[in-house]
Formats: C-alpha cells, sequence, structure tokens
C-alpha cells in the first residue's frame, strides 16, 4: 500500500508540474531596450498568496547598499549586515514600513519584517549617498529584470493575473495589465514600457576610518 501511495504522489507531483505556466515580462525604455533593475510581479485574480516565511539580506557594502532593488512578498524578513570597517545607521520613513536600526557595524541588530506592500526607500543617517529601494508586493510570483532580459516568473497555476511593473526610476506609474497564464506550453507574455530618468551618482567620499 505504501509504494502505491508512493507512486500516486510521484505522478501527482508530475501533473502538477506538467500544469504549471510560466509567465516572461519585458520592462523596456522607450528607445525598446529591455532595463534591470525593474520590479515585476503577477497578482492572480484569485487573490494574493500565503506568504512564504524566508528572510534576505540586504549588505551594506562600499558604503552603499547591495542590491540597489529588492523585490520580496510581504512578511518577509530582511537582516541587514554591514560589511564596512565603519558603522551605518539604516532607516527608512516609507509608510509601507518605517523603521531604523542605529549605528552598528557587523552583524544586523535585527530582522525587519516588511510586512505591508508598497515601495520603500532605504537610507544612511550617517552617509547620505546610499540608497536602495525595496518592493513589497502581495504575492510569491514576482522577479527583478536584468539589462537586456526579460524576467522569467514559474510554476504559476493556470489562471488569469494582474502583472505589475516598477522601476525606481520611472517618471510615471504604468498601469497594471492583465494576462492569462495557460498549463504548460509556451510562456504568457507582459511588456512593459517606462520612461525613466537617469539615474543620478551621488558625491562619495573617501573612506576615513576613523570617521563613521
Amino acid at each position: 500500500m505504501s509504494r502505491r501511495l508512493t507512486l500516486f504522489g510521484v505522478l501527482l507531483a508530475s501533473a502538477c508540474a506538467c500544469a504549471a505556466g510560466t509567465l516572461e515580462i519585458g520592462v523596456r525604455d522607450p528607445a525598446g531596450v529591455l532595463v534591470g533593475d525593474a520590479a515585476v510581479w503577477a497578482v492572480p485574480a484569485s487573490g494574493g498568496s500565503e506568504a512564504r516565511g524566508r528572510t534576505l539580506e540586504i549588505e551594506q557594502v562600499d558604503r552603499e547598499f547591495l542590491p540597489y532593488v529588492t523585490v520580496l512578498q510581504a512578511g518577509t524578513g530582511v537582516a541587514f549586515p554591514n560589511r564596512d570597517p565603519i558603522m551605518h545607521h539604516v532607516y527608512s520613513f516609507s509608510s509601507p514600513k518605517p523603521f531604523e536600526i542605529k549605528l552598528y557595524t557587523g552583524k544586523s541588530p535585527q530582522e525587519v519584517v516588511f510586512d505591508k506592500p508598497g515601495i520603500v526607500v532605504l537610507g544612511c543617517n550617517i552617509h547620505d549617498w546610499m540608497l536602495a529601494y525595496v518592493a513589497v508586493v502581495p504575492t510569491p510570483y514576482f522577479a527583478k529584470t536584468e539589462p537586456g532580459a526579460p524576467a522569467r516568473l514559474r510554476d504559476l497555476p493556470p489562471g488569469v493575473y494582474e502583472v505589475h511593473a516598477w522601476h525606481p526610476q520611472q517618471k510615471v506609474a504604468v498601469p497594471a495589465q492583465p494576462v492569462t497564464v495557460p498549463a504548460g506550453g509556451a510562456p504568457a507574455n507582459a511588456s512593459f514600457t517606462v520612461e525613466l530618468q537617469p539615474r543620478k551618482a551621488k558625491f562619495k567620499p573617501p573612506l576615513d576610518r576613523l570617521k563613521y
């Protein structure tokens, strides 16, 4: 009996894998070039999904936040390890998640749980050029684009989704798109065009280990 149940489980898992769909999302500038650092996500028409308990890291390296853009599902915890030989003071005033972690170096003193969807802007209270973004989304189906390539969301249950895109340098918000993801077969597609402002480089003075 146990062997039959095991075989049934394998067949069921294979059937589910075959039924899962794929969604490719391209984010382009007005010239048609696929851009990086865009957050993309797909929300099932039936509603959001339960959060998958995870912990991510946003590092501080060479007095910069890494990565510049993070995409995560609401309910995800984030640690902020400081890899620099000087202290940082991490904060956000954004309404989805205001917080601060006062001066520290090394291991993150606390984990911050991003529990509300929205865009969170990160800064350092000591080094004003340090800037990063967290796109908190209400779904486990998300990705971040890389330059020159579309993002690919895999293992989506077949059905209708509301697909979103956001970029930290976008001039105006882009409307969401309804997309139907079929069971298996060729991937569904969504395409967004965003007008971007140039990313302005801020002055970063030479490192002084005697100062913060």
